[in-house]
Order: structure tokens, then sequence, then C-alpha cells
């Protein structure tokens, strides 16, 4: 099987070269530019299966490059690599059809599971896409894209994690390190704050539908409560509600 072909542009020299000989050790071929000019000459010439776009480059951003790119591959995977991480930016992503979206800092090793997990699933043929309805929305897992009447919202591939696990378990108890095991791997103390952060950006991501809320009590245990068509996601310790904290 022929090595996965990637595109990575960054200006930031020391940081690209150690990303880049990370990824070669995991059995990726990686070409570098190190602006979005050098990118777009390249991109041609590599026919990459993966382009990683930072966004802050000289000449052109990585929403420029984007944005021609698309213009010239439909197919292509992109991924934006930035510590650019305001939710405009995320959603200028996503509407550049890029199919992710990395803050910075992250673990390399995300990265490569996100990579994995994309390409598993082009490669799986699915037929159908993993669709989840509550409230007035529709989730699509498969696309990341949360539907409420004419609107539509494009969330992370991890935000998309975290709801999946909450969709599928209507009127049951997820507790926090399910979540945590699930989507990040482990249940350490840096990923308990991200959840928060996820669990944050979900809440807006979901404000077009009043009908669903996503609450928590005490931060430990959550439950999705499904009332007619409101989709309530509480969270409550040990049968004993407590007073309600925000994330």
């Amino acid at each position: 099987m022929k090595p996965l072909k990637i595109l990575f542009a960054d200006d930031d020299l020391k940081y690209s070269m150690l990303l880049k000989r990370f990824l070669e050790k995991e059995g990726y071929e990686v070409t570098y530019a190190g602006n979005g000019l050098i990118a777009l000459d390249q991109f041609p010439l590599v026919k990459p299966d993966l382009v990683l776009l930072d966004i802050n480059m000289p000449g052109l951003n990585g929403f420029e490059v984007a944005k021609r790119i698309r213009e010239a591959d439909k197919h292509v995977l992109i991924f934006f690599l930035s510590d650019r991480s305001d939710k405009a930016d995320r959603l200028q992503g996503f509407q550049l059809k890029a199919n992710d979206y990395l803050a910075k800092p992250f673990y390399p090793e995300e990265l490569t599971a996100r990579i994995r997990e994309r390409f598993t699933s082009q490669l799986s043929g699915v037929a159908e896409d993993e669709m989840y309805a509550f409230g007035h929305s529709v989730f699509n897992y498969s696309t990341n894209e949360i539907r409420t009447g004419n609107s539509k919202v494009l969330i992370t591939s991890r935000q998309a994690d975290i709801l999946r696990l909450l969709a599928l378990n209507v009127n049951k108890t997820v507790s926090r390190d399910t979540l945590l095991d699930a989507v990040w791997g482990t249940a350490s103390y840096a990923n308990s704050l991200a959840l928060n952060v996820q669990m944050s950006y979900l809440r807006r991501s979901l404000k077009n539908d009043p009908s669903v809320r996503i609450e928590s009590l005490m931060k430990r245990v959550y439950a999705c409560r499904s009332l007619k068509t409101s989709l309530s996601l509480d969270c409550y310790t040990n049968k004993t509600f407590q007073k309600k904290e925000s994330l």
C-alpha cells in the first residue's frame, strides 16, 4: 500500500520540521511548503491526499490557499492547523469546505488519530450517513453538520464525537470519564479541561434550537434526556441533584 501523501504548509520552520519528522515516522510522505504561494505551486506536483494548512502565512494565508485548492480539487482533504481558535476563524475554515480544524497547540498523536479516522471513513465506503434527530435539529455525524430548519452549523470532529455519544445515550447517563476515554483516549487533567471547552462550543453550536439545551451538574456524569421534541443533556451525581454549574 502506498504511503499517504501530505502537503504541509506553515511558515514556522522549527515547528514544521518537528511535525514533519513525526508524521514521516508514522509512515506518511510529507512535502513541506514554507508559505501559501509555495504550497499552491507544489499542490499539482505532489498531488497530495491531505493538505495541512497554517492560517497566518506570508504571501497567501491559509484561507486563501484552501479556497484555491478547493476550486481545483473538491475531494482532497484539508486540515487547518492554527493558533487562531476563534469561532469566526473555525467557521470560515469550514465554509471553505475544510475537513477539520485543529487549534495549536495540539498533540501530534491527535493529528494522526484524526487522519486515520478520516481516511478509514473514506475507504470504508459507508453508503448512508449516520444521523441523529433531537429537538428541532438533525445531527449528521458523518459530515459534522447540525441542521435546524434552514440553518446549518459545522462542528469539529472532536465535538461531533462528544455529541454522538450523548445522542446515543438519550435517557441514560454518560460519565465524564467515559466521554474522556472514548473521545480523547485518557481522562487526564488537560483533557478534562479540553472537554469543558468543547462543551462550551457545542452549546453555541446548538443555540439555533431553543428546544435543545446542554446543562451540567457537578461536571461528573452526563445524561441525555429527550422530552418530546427537546433533548436535554443534564449532569447529575449519585442521583442527588446538586446546584447547576455551567462548564
